[in-house]
């Protein structure tokens, strides 16, 4: 499996890419992968400090794609920003992160790491803990998420 993230500098640039040149490129990949899902995100906030698609100085992404209950959608974002964000921004070894917001009340958490075990560590000691304090339960109606080990060079 592999997780290719994108970041556009404008909604403009990404439209036009859509449409001048994304069916050529397709076209040339055909057969090249299974089971392909894209989303597009807008960017509602950073997690810890400005976001910014350099990957560098990272070794590991948490990517977390949420379906949240209409509902509970304003609650979902503030706990991110004030209970999610907060710890994570704390928490040694996480280097910074982004939150974003797709039609369908769907949003991405991603969180880059130094390492797997830094990200380890954050995991073992705060998720329960936090979990219970944001109500993530009540707030998330499905989950999909994966540590993502970044390879350089496929970093352009």
């Amino acid at each position: 499996m592999a997780h290719v993230f994108a970041f556009w500098e404008s909604r403009a640039f990404y439209d036009s890419f859509m449409a001048r040149s994304h069916d050529r490129l397709a076209s040339a990949q055909v057969g090249t992968y299974k089971n392909l899902q894209a989303k597009l995100f807008d960017h509602r906030f950073d997690v810890k400090t400005g976001f910014e698609p350099r990957f560098t100085d990272a070794d590991v992404v948490r990517v977390a794609h949420c379906r949240v209950h209409a509902a509970r959608v304003e609650n979902f974002a503030l706990m991110q920003e004030k209970v999610w964000n907060p710890a994570m921004a704390g928490s040694p070894g996480m280097v910074r992160g982004i939150f974003g917001e797709a039609p369908g009340h769907e949003f991405l958490v991603l969180s880059m790491w130094q390492s797997a075990a830094e990200h380890g560590k954050y995991r073992v000691e705060r998720v329960e803990r936090l979990a219970l304090r944001a109500q993530t339960e009540a707030d998330v109606a499905a989950l999909a998420g994966d540590v993502v080990q970044l390879e350089p060079s496929w970093t352009v």
